[in-house]
């Protein structure tokens, strides 16, 4: 077990060149009304290991989803820059795929043509059973094949954002940015694709950055949990690695004396160092 303080904190090994995911110096600045500025993210330095399951929490207005809307590529650094295998990101694309609370499903379309849609649009020249294929494929690797022709309304929220997650996983993405997918959610759903998330990163090990309030599933989930300091200027305020041996299971994880000390050090964090004035 590992924590970082603060203090403590270097920046990433940003030149080493085995590094997957680099957030370089990192700062978000937004123009006010009244002419001045609001910096919502100040100096980030953070480094992803090529099949990492990386959770971020922090209170609200934190700057976490824009931290990941940057590496998604839909917004762009004021200063600094995220690279993907060296590459510095400018725009989204198909190697990194997000998946979104508010499940963002077309209603008109079938399960099945949801995800195709997707597939259709990158891989335009594969053979259409080839396509199809694939389709089906990720809809048996969440358990929805049965439910292929139906559309949203006819869902569940579980079923929902089963749909998502296999609609970014079809893609084949390198990173995985996961929005606090599971936050609508009620507990017993919401466990139950925890699991199910659990299972799916054991079996492909693709990389994964989740924004997340629930220090429980950041636990169960995570290799390391990146805990952000409140904004506006939020930093990266502690890390904790999380030392459970894979593959997981939950029983067994909330049973190891190790998993209330790392807990305890997030509450602490969150609800007495870096705890909001209201609060």
């Amino acid at each position: 077990m590992q924590t970082l303080d603060s203090t403590d904190i270097k920046p990433s090994p940003i030149d080493a060149t085995d590094a997957f995911l680099v957030i370089d110096n990192l700062s978000k600045v937004y123009p006010t009304a009244n002419g001045d500025t609001y910096t919502v993210l100040d100096g980030i330095n953070l480094t992803v290991n090529e099949g990492e399951f990386v959770s971020v929490i922090g209170h609200s207005g934190c700057g976490k989803s824009t931290l990941l809307d940057m590496v998604s590529g839909f917004r762009t650094p004021t200063t600094g820059e995220v690279r993907l295998r060296s590459q510095r990101i400018t725009k989204p694309g198909p190697d990194r795929m997000v998946v979104f609370q508010n499940y963002s499903l077309l209603p008109w379309m079938s399960a099945f043509e949801n995800i195709y849609l997707g597939i259709n649009s990158i891989w335009r020249k594969k053979p259409k059973a080839e396509k199809e294929a694939i389709v089906r494929e990720h809809l048996a690797m969440v358990g929805l094949s049965e439910a292929a022709d139906k559309r949203p309304t006819a869902l569940s929220g579980g079923m929902k954002q089963r749909v998502c997650i296999a609609r970014a996983l079809s893609m084949r993405p390198e990173i995985l940015i996961l929005d606090e997918p599971f936050g609508a959610l009620d507990p017993i759903t919401r466990e139950e694709l925890q699991d199910e998330l659990l299972k799916i990163w054991t079996d492909n090990r693709v990389t994964v950055l989740m924004i997340t309030h629930d220090i429980d599933e950041a636990l169960l989930l995570s290799d390391r949990i990146v805990m952000m300091t409140n904004g506006p200027s939020a930093k990266v305020g502690e890390i904790l690695e999380v030392p459970f041996p894979r593959p997981r299971n939950r029983t067994r994880v909330m049973e190891d004396p190790v998993y209330y000390e790392l807990r305890n050090q997030a509450l602490d964090f969150l609800y007495h160092r870096y705890a909001h004035d209201d609060v």
